[in-house]
């Protein structure tokens, strides 16, 4: 914590020895006795429509006609998402993966959501697939609190300021991480469809997501720029655990999606009996996600097999391979457009086949290569330094809650600061 935050001048122990000292004008409670723990309702049957907000353990996700509560409560998960505690102030529904609280007089709302925030929900999770928490592990769940209102009130002020704070610092850094990634797919759109030269002569290409494209470069579909293959899985289920466990590599969309531009990791093989209904692809090839996240790309740095969902493809003579990354990257607006959407969108051979790129000779496109390889590396230089920055600042939001509530700072004196105004310019 920073040195401009003091810590109280008296401490006791707390008898309990996780929780170590708290601070001498405080007590030891649980949080059954801060708020009466309730369970959340089955939501079928309930209609749907724009009124009261449904909340789950991945957040809110429909409206309903009716509530359950309709007071200040804190939510806490029963399964799935149990770290999240989540504040809410209006009247809402809550799904019977959630618990919700009636909280007892004198304990500020927003304070028992920062308090809930320091649970080490891991402490008594159950160890499954699905985590999951009791009522009875909850509300014996032990916190350390003053025994003064206002100064539970002056914490919980304190922390929704600086929290704030902190939050606005993520929110810009976010910002940023998205204007990055349109300006990367920009500069990769523009280098593939335009080039370089900013005084090349043009053209109309006749095809909607290229529109001018320098003359002397040549439009034709993928199917002639590159041989386009399939992967396959030909037994289901495909999770049928008589197929895995062997010694060949088998990468799957999340494969390409984790990857930043060639797959060196894979989390998943295949026996002997599995690698006869799937497709080998060869150490090189370009892979493409054709399922759920569609259009992610990436080269393959080793010799796998790949089920349905993955195509591969393999360049022709006069184009490169890279280039040909970087094409389907800016095409990939226009290989949506031609995706089914029945339950989730998804592509096939045909329809990547049908759709028409430009390319120039062999050597301009390595000229174009790159010149994109040095500009994505700057932006991913970028990109890095805000993801680093968002987890530091999540992690001193997270130290700064705790501290506050578990009174390793002392804030009874913090005053909201007051904005300096501005000095009036001399008269001449």
């Amino acid at each position: 914590m920073s040195s401009k935050y003091t810590a109280y001048p008296e401490y006791k122990n707390s008898g309990v020895e996780w929780l170590g000292e708290i601070p001498k004008n405080w007590n030891v409670t649980r949080l059954k006795h801060l708020a009466q723990i309730k369970n959340g309702q089955d939501y079928k049957g309930v209609e749907a429509a724009s009124g009261y907000p449904v909340k789950g353990s991945g957040g809110q996700f429909t409206y309903a006609t009716t509530f359950v509560y309709d007071k200040e409560s804190v939510l806490l998960g029963r399964k799935g998402t149990i770290d999240k505690p989540l504040y809410i102030n209006e009247p809402f529904w809550t799904v019977d993966t959630m618990y919700y609280t009636v909280i007892n007089k004198g304990i500020p709302a927003k304070y028992l959501h920062y308090l809930a925030l320091t649970i080490e929900f891991d402490r008594y999770s159950t160890n499954t697939a699905l985590p999951s928490m009791t009522q009875e592990h909850l509300g014996n769940y032990i916190f350390g609190i003053p025994v003064s209102e206002q100064e539970r009130v002056q914490i919980a002020n304190f922390l929704d300021h600086e929290t704030a704070k902190i939050d606005t610092l993520i929110e810009e850094q976010k910002t940023l991480i998205r204007l990055l990634q349109e300006k990367r797919q920009a500069v990769i759109s523009h280098a593939v469809t335009k080039g370089l030269n900013p005084d090349v002569p043009l053209k109309d290409s006749g095809v909607e997501w290229l529109g001018q494209v320098p003359e002397h470069w040549v439009c034709k579909s993928y199917r002639y720029s590159s041989r386009i293959y399939r992967g396959k899985f030909g037994h289901r289920p495909r999770n049928d655990p008589a197929f895995y466990d062997g010694e060949y590599p088998f990468i799957q969309t999340g494969d390409i999606a984790r990857a930043h531009k060639t797959i060196s990791k894979y989390k998943q093989t295949l026996n002997e009996r599995g690698k006869e209904v799937s497709q080998l692809f060869p150490a090189g090839t370009l892979v493409m996600a054709i399922a759920a996240n569609i259009g992610d790309t990436a080269l393959l740095g080793f010799e796998a097999y790949a089920p349905d969902s993955v195509v591969g493809f393999k360049p022709y003579a006069g184009v490169d391979l890279e280039f040909l990354r970087y094409s389907l990257m800016a095409a990939l607006p226009a290989l949506e457009k031609t995706s089914t959407q029945s339950t989730q969108a998804n592509l096939n051979i045909d329809r990547i086949g049908a759709v028409q790129a430009v390319f120039p000779d062999v050597y301009e496109q390595r000229e174009i290569v790159a010149y994109l390889g040095q500009m994505l590396e700057h932006y991913d230089q970028v990109k890095s330094e805000s993801i680093s920055a968002i987890e530091f600042m999540q992690e001193r939001r997270t130290a700064l809650i705790s501290a506050a509530v578990t009174g390793k700072i002392d804030v009874r004196e913090w005053a909201v600061p007051t904005q300096k105004q501005p000095e009036a310019a001399p008269c001449n």
